[in-house]
């Protein structure tokens, strides 16, 4: 006879769920790690944890609940003790006068459902869940309010209590549910009679359900106790930071406060850590590219430059080279406004313009501290840049970010600010121009016909047999069919034939021919390569085209009229 966990992986064959192959291959994993079926379901990802609890329910003829169909009180964490519910794998859903409706992974364990109409003193009626949404939802109903402790709380960190106020638990929620979704920004916008909430996910905006419109004003006082800000001051811009926990790693947060028409805007940008930091070669360059960038990073002196748009990336790559170089024998020190990600070793400058501390400023005293890496969050000025590309010429190396739509753009930028053709020949070392492409989620990539058209404005010509892919779109990915962001990049390196056309003057057109000639690779063409490669799709390579305007042979004025 059949045990039940073998019955479950048969019916997931006969329905057509699982292979014979993944489900042997399931079978070795539950032998090979020692964990139970639930268990190795939801971390060897060989079928969806949604079909598992379809199945469950037809056998044990419970029905099932999609959890993120409904709109769950997070406060029901409060009938049943943390301990139970992650030992039972059950959450109370709904409570209406003697019945509770509990999701549970195992509805069949009669002795959990007694232990549970023991604890609720109501009548137990047991509906069947994706295992994993409800694993993530016995998290962020027991998590959620959990803070930094006390001994480790900086001045910018903000303690989230366990209170019983609607609104801490609402600004819990959105939290939560952003770093879940390992959004970049969270925007919540009063409107005459509702209240927007929106997570900025892979670059793009995604309107989430929030909280009513009444709660607008008490979720800003909120926000502002949190961030150490005026709570009486409502009619000017308040700019603040907090940190909190999600699953135990510390996320810091920028919130940014503006009034409207329709009372106080709250845009939430949530900050990477350090150790989401990692190499070079994990950026997704070229592989030519990521040696050539490494090469420049690790020379003792020069500049080093990221130009790209505000969100394509730069202070990634920036990090990412000061990871590759960082050590105790190495006097690393930043400018930044603001400081966005915490490096160990690394002495952080957060630039100050209202007590007079600039980028400029801050560079002049950095440079009386004997650092051997200098990173310049943004050269935004003419002083900036002579002291910067200065710095590089007296043997320090400088990373720093250009606002410039591709890498050639930077030399006529640096023009612009009075910086001199030999200067600029000598200490340049190369400059790295990049966007971000969504990834093709995984879990759901179906073979892609792109428009002909479309292809041809891209100068691609199929070769036989050639596939293109795209996001059906999935639980994973949110149904949008993408999932995380990959970079494009454009390396312009300082060879001997880019100096000397820099040192005489010449036109950025004739620079940029004499490096195609040498090889450069450009973005739209590594978005092409990456389209090829399944990672990203055509339609997002034609919105990177139509963000790069390449200017074949134009002269410097137009490189500064388009950055």
């Amino acid at each position: 006879m059949l045990d039940t966990t073998e019955f479950i992986i048969q019916t997931l064959v006969e329905n057509g769920d699982m292979t014979v192959a993944s489900a042997d291959r399931l079978r070795e994993y539950i032998a090979e790690k020692e964990v139970g079926f639930d268990e190795a379901v939801i971390r060897s990802n060989i079928v969806e944890p949604r079909a598992v609890a379809i199945v469950k329910s037809m056998i044990c003829e419970y029905p099932f609940i999609d959890i993120k169909k409904f709109d769950i009180d997070i406060r029901q964490s409060r009938t049943m003790p943390k301990s139970m519910s992650e030992r039972l794998r059950a959450f109370p859903l709904f409570i209406f006068g003697e019945i509770a409706t509990v999701a549970m992974e195992d509805p069949l364990d009669l002795h959990a459902i007694d232990e549970i109409r023991q604890t609720l003193k109501k009548e137990i009626d047991p509906v069947v869940c994706d295992a994993q949404q409800l694993r993530m939802l016995i998290t962020r109903a027991y998590t959620l309010d959990t803070g930094v402790p006390e001994a480790d709380q900086g001045e910018d960190e903000a303690r989230f209590d366990n209170s019983n106020e609607p609104i801490v638990a609402a600004v819990n929620q959105i939290l939560f549910n952003a770093a879940e979704l390992n959004a970049s920004d969270i925007h919540i916008n009063p409107d005459d009679k509702s209240l927007l909430l929106r997570y900025r996910v892979d670059g793009v905006l995604q309107p989430q359900r929030g909280p009513d419109i009444g709660m607008h004003e008490g979720l800003i006082q909120r926000l502002k106790v949190m961030s150490h800000l005026d709570v009486t001051q409502s009619r000017r811009p308040q700019d603040g930071k907090f940190r909190f926990k999600h699953n135990g790693i510390p996320v810091d947060v920028r919130l940014s406060i503006l009034p409207t028409i329709h009372g106080e805007n709250a845009v939430m940008r949530l900050l990477s850590n350090a150790s989401q930091i990692g190499q070079i070669k994990d950026l997704g360059m070229p592989k030519d590219v990521a040696d050539a960038f490494t090469q420049m990073v690790h020379k003792p002196h020069g500049i080093v430059l990221v130009t790209g748009p505000t969100g394509s990336g730069k202070t990634t790559t920036l990090y990412t080279a000061l990871n590759e170089i960082n050590s105790p024998e190495c006097n690393v020190m930043t400018i930044e406004d603001p400081v966005e990600i915490r490096l160990p070793l690394v002495r952080q400058v957060q630039v100050n313009s209202e007590i007079g501390l600039t980028f400029a400023g801050a560079l002049r005293s950095i440079l009386r501290q004997d650092p051997d890496v200098i990173l310049l969050g943004e050269i935004r000025d003419s002083e900036t840049a002579k002291i910067a590309v200065q710095s590089a010429l007296t043997g320090h190396l400088v990373f720093s970010t250009l606002h410039t739509n591709e890498a050639i753009g930077a030399i006529p930028r640096l023009r612009e600010f009075g910086v001199p053709p030999f200067a600029i020949n000598n200490a340049l070392l190369g400059v790295m121009a990049q966007r971000l492409v969504r990834r093709v989620c995984a879990d759901c990539a179906i073979e892609d016909s792109p428009d002909p058209i479309v292809l041809n404005d891209l100068g691609i010509k199929p070769h036989n047999g050639e596939k293109f892919y795209k996001g059906k779109g999935c639980p994973k990915c949110m149904s949008l069919g993408y999932r995380g962001r990959i970079g494009v990049y454009e390396l312009l390196c300082a060879t001997t034939g880019v100096r000397e056309l820099i040192d005489r003057g010449a036109a950025a057109s004739e620079i940029f021919e004499h490096a195609r000639s040498e090889g450069m690779r450009l973005m739209l063409e590594d978005g092409v390569q990456k389209a090829r490669l399944g990672l990203t799709s055509i339609e997002e390579v034609s919105k990177l085209h139509a963000t790069i305007d390449i200017k074949l042979g134009c002269k410097d004025e137009d490189y500064r009229l388009s950055a």
